[in-house]
C-alpha cells in the first residue's frame, strides 16, 4: 500500500482559497474534468470562471486542502435559491484531490468541512451531481451519506445557437 494511503486525516487543513490560488484552482479543475468526464476544458474560459468567482463572491466559493504546506485538493460551491423552501441549496460544483492523496480520507475531511460551512451559512441542503461513469467518486459520496435525488438533470446549449 502506498505511504500516502497511511496519512492521518489530521494531516490536512482546509482553508478558504484566495486569488493567489487561482492558477492552481484552474489546473486542478482542468485535471478534474479529464479525470471525471474525459473532457478537455478551455483554459481561458476556466480562468475567466475562477476569476469571476473571486470578483463576485456570491457566484462561488472555493476552499483548498493543504498537507505539509502544499495544496493537495480543492472544492467549490455555488448556491441555488429555492422558492419552494425559501432558502439556498448549496451545490458542490467542483471537488478535486491530487492523485497521491486519493484514498487517504481527504475526501471525507473536505466534505465534512463543506457540511460545516453549509450549516453555518444556513443552507437547506448540500447537493452535488456526479458524472455517471465516475464510479470511485460516486462511491465516496455515497459512503459519506449522499443519496440519489429523484431529479433528472436536463440541459440545452444556448451558446452558439
Amino acid at each position: 500500500m502506498p505511504a500516502d494511503t497511511q496519512r492521518p486525516v489530521n494531516a490536512y487543513t482546509i482553508r478558504p482559497a484566495t486569488v493567489a490560488d487561482s492558477d492552481l484552482l484552474v489546473s486542478f479543475t482542468l485535471s478534474e474534468a479529464l479525470d471525471s468526464e474525459r473532457r478537455a476544458l478551455i483554459r481561458a474560459e476556466l480562468e475567466r470562471g475562477v476569476a469571476g468567482a473571486f470578483q463576485t463572491p456570491s457566484k462561488a466559493r472555493y476552499w483548498v486542502a493543504e498537507s505539509g504546506g502544499r495544496v493537495v485538493g480543492c472544492a467549490s460551491i455555488v448556491t441555488e435559491w429555492s422558492n419552494f423552501r425559501g432558502g439556498d441549496y448549496w451545490w458542490i460544483q467542483s471537488l478535486y484531490i491530487v492523485p497521491a492523496h486519493r484514498g487517504t480520507g481527504l475526501v471525507d475531511v473536505m466534505l465534512q468541512h463543506l457540511v460545516q460551512e453549509a450549516q453555518a451559512g444556513g443552507a437547506l441542503d448540500l447537493r452535488l451531481y456526479g458524472y455517471n461513469t465516475n464510479a470511485r467518486a460516486l462511491r465516496a459520496y455515497e459512503r459519506f451519506g449522499f443519496r440519489e435525488a429523484p431529479y433528472l438533470i436536463l440541459t440545452k446549449a444556448v451558446v452558439g445557437e
